[in-house]
């Protein structure tokens, strides 16, 4: 039995556990779609881009902590829970063929940073892309060393999602997902692993559905706190 500790904020649930084990509770397609960003291994290499960068990665203990690149076994079992997989990085992974990437500009002003960063998508449609600086002035403020902005997961809802879809995200980080889902109105569940991340993620979603939204006009209930036994 594995004890999951959870929060419930607007539609988004939001679990401390190791995704694994959540995807082995669920049955086959129990989600419409994941949207997932996992660790890319690329170690030492996510502290290039200058001194700043380099301080706020080892403020968060980037490498030793989580940058470990899933095995097989996390993406089968991902392919099996969802129906449709959006996985950030998929350039680094062997996932098949595709003609469905997603493609992130992120209109980089230097050239030592990555101008861009490429989403496998399981959808047999042309690939898109989404044009927008990083996320130095995101919502919320920048709480992750590999965080999206939220523009550009609610870029991803408004272009592969359908209205009533079930989002999963195994690898919630800095939260950016669940913001664009509550923002959009879609139910999700995000899986975190490190209680750091998890805390500071929830503080962030918390915060940002605090403020008005575009959709619900009402003011919301405090989040819910559970303890479930697996």
């Amino acid at each position: 039995m594995s004890k999951f500790e959870e929060v419930t904020i607007g539609k988004c649930r939001l679990i401390l556990v190791d995704c694994m084990d959540f995807m082995a509770t669920l049955p086959d397609k129990a989600f419409d779609l994941a949207i997932v960003d996992p660790p890319y291994g690329l170690g030492d290499k996510l502290a290039v881009g200058g001194t700043k960068h380099m301080k706020f990665c080892e403020r968060y203990q980037f490498s030793t902590r989580w940058d470990v690149a899933p095995k097989i076994d996390y993406f089968n079992e991902l392919k099996r829970v969802t129906k449709n997989q959006i996985i950030w990085g998929g350039n680094y992974f062997d996932l098949g063929p595709t003609r469905g990437y997603a493609v992130w500009d992120k209109q980089q002003p230097v050239p030592n940073f990555s101008a861009t960063e490429f989403a496998w998508a399981s959808f047999d449609v042309p690939s898109k892309i989404f044009r927008s600086s990083n996320n130095q002035h995101d919502v919320g403020g920048r709480i992750h060393p590999t965080q999206k902005p939220v523009k550009l997961y609610e870029w991803l809802l408004t272009n592969y999602a359908k209205q009533g879809d079930l989002i999963l995200d195994t690898h919630l980080g800095s939260g950016s997902l669940a913001i664009a889902c509550n923002n959009m109105g879609y139910e999700m569940v995000g899986c975190e692993l490190d209680t750091d991340y998890y805390a500071a993620a929830c503080k962030r979603i918390e915060q940002t559905y605090a403020q008005p939204r575009l959709f619900e006009n009402t003011k919301p209930a405090p989040p819910e706190q559970k303890e479930l036994l697996r």
